[in-house]
């Protein structure tokens, strides 16, 4: 489990696109002392798993299902991951029990993927319109959280399939949004909370007629 507060930016040493998998290969920030072979990291929001750890990188294997999830629309997905894992990379490690909560609960499982449409300044902040699918239009609603490349923003509107998010100066300094440009595709995923409550009313739909 992740809060979305993205603690530094690491440049990728490798990426290599297999034909069913991808390995990827990024330099171990010298503040990650903590990590052994088998925990976790989100990574530009998605949870992986660390395979490989030395003092100067980190590897990680991307299985199919993630996949399935970075693969751009009438795109084959060595184009999705190719972009998203592009330097530099959002690096996160896991919640301790005892951390404060200062962004939302992320479970780095992400939904899919998000494409910039607009990007404007605005004073020293930066305003981004992003498009989204239209199947996951109930997991979003003004004020709610989203994590884009796995930084917790707070959805400042929203009209059909775009919402709208704001980068304050930390954020455009801390992570690798700041590089984003219009066309330029992101992870993101819905407050899981949001989707449990929508899976079971989803759920309990079907017991509630039969019963009327």
């Amino acid at each position: 489990m992740f809060t979305g507060i993205v603690e530094l930016t690491s440049p990728v040493q490798r990426l290599e696109i297999q034909e069913h998998s991808a390995l990827l290969e990024i330099a171990r920030p010298k503040e990650f002392t903590d990590l052994m072979i088998g925990h976790s990291v989100a990574v530009n929001g998605i949870c992986l798993t660390l395979e490989r750890l030395d003092s100067h990188s980190m590897g990680f294997h991307l299985g199919y299902e993630t996949l399935k999830i970075l693969s751009l629309p009438s795109s084959h997905w060595e184009n999705g991951v190719a972009q998203i894992l592009r330097s530099p990379i959002n690096l996160e490690r896991p919640l301790k029990i005892t951390d404060r909560l200062h962004g939302h609960l992320v479970t780095g499982h992400v939904d899919g993927l998000l494409k910039v449409t607009s990007w404007k300044q605005q004073e020293t902040s930066v305003i981004v319109d992003f498009f989204f699918p239209s199947s996951h239009r109930h997991y979003f609603w003004k004020k709610g959280s989203v994590a884009i490349n796995g930084v917790s923003l707070t959805i400042n509107d929203i009209c059909d399939t775009y919402l709208t998010v704001c980068l304050i100066p930390e954020t455009l300094r801390k992570t690798n949004l700041c590089f984003l440009k219009v066309g330029d595709w992101v992870t993101f995923e819905a407050d899981f909370l949001a989707k449990a409550i929508w899976e079971m009313n989803k759920n309990l739909q079907p017991k509630i007629k039969h019963d009327e």
